[in-house]
């Protein structure tokens, strides 16, 4: 995959759906890429690279959700010929979110949405973590568990890896979800039993930004509840994709009897 934003470790020939997911705040694409040797070989997994990390080091980070929004979707677009999953951790689940309404705008509409670790978009923002002292930051990234805090002791590695954190962390707490309709896809959303950032009210909240069918998920664990749970993650995610691969497949038939 040669796309600026997309990252696809284990390409599939004919893949009969597409899975996209979207880094929480600081991630990157190649952790989540890795998950495609896990799936269905009928599975293409890609993962999102958000500007300013690793290979995208040189662009600066996403100034306003839009336009990180609109560069994702634009991304995605000739992945809909295909049904299309997306998936959003954190950070990631308000992109995603955003993506999904953007491309149902567009006429593309994804086939479902999962999003995870993160309050439904209708429940006010908070934190202010983006305007706290480095080492603050540091302790709020060790605290939730998705870096070790050895590798940001050095200072060389924190002015490298702490802009785009930042910059995303202000995207999350101060994003407001616009007045618009709810999507017409199903909905899962997956929660560790443990996360801090999220609880059983704030997820189910999720519910209401759907016409579709909706599903709760949990997990032992925290905030990165998937990293000691890869396998059973990959598991759920195998039968959405599923899913809604054969709900496509329905869908062409139906098309093709009608034409």
């Amino acid at each position: 995959m040669t796309d600026a934003w997309l990252r696809c470790r284990t390409p599939r020939q004919s893949p009969a759906v597409h899975l996209v997911c979207l880094p929480h705040a600081g991630g990157t694409a190649g952790p989540y890429a890795a998950w495609g040797s896990g799936l269905p070989d009928d599975v293409e997994l890609c993962a999102v690279q958000y500007p300013g990390r690793e290979d995208r080091l040189s662009e600066p980070p996403a100034g306003d959700l839009q336009s990180l929004v609109a560069g994702v979707c634009t991304a995605l677009l000739p992945l809909t010929d295909r049904p299309l999953v997306l998936f959003g951790h954190s950070f990631g689940a308000v992109v995603a979110y955003e993506a999904a309404r953007r491309l149902t705008a567009w006429g593309a509409a994804p086939d479902h949405l999962v999003v995870s670790g993160r309050r439904a978009p209708s429940l006010p923002p908070r934190g202010d973590m983006h305007t706290r002292p480095d080492d603050e930051l540091v302790a709020e990234l060790v605290r939730l568990g998705g870096t070790r805090g050895e590798v940001l002791a050095d200072p060389a590695v924190r002015s490298v890896y702490l802009p785009a954190v930042r910059a995303d962390f202000k995207l999350a707490e101060t994003y407001h979800r616009p007045a618009t309709p709810p999507l017409a896809c199903p909905v899962t959303v997956v929660m560790g039993e443990t996360d801090t950032e999220v609880d059983d009210a704030q997820a189910g909240a999720w519910a209401a930004h759907t016409t579709g069918p909706f599903a709760l998920r949990t997990f032992p664990g925290g905030h990165f509840y998937f990293t000691p749970r890869r396998e059973p993650v990959l598991r759920l995610l195998a039968d959405v994709t599923r899913t809604a691969a054969a709900a496509g497949a329905r869908c062409r038939l139906e098309s093709e009897n009608l034409s």
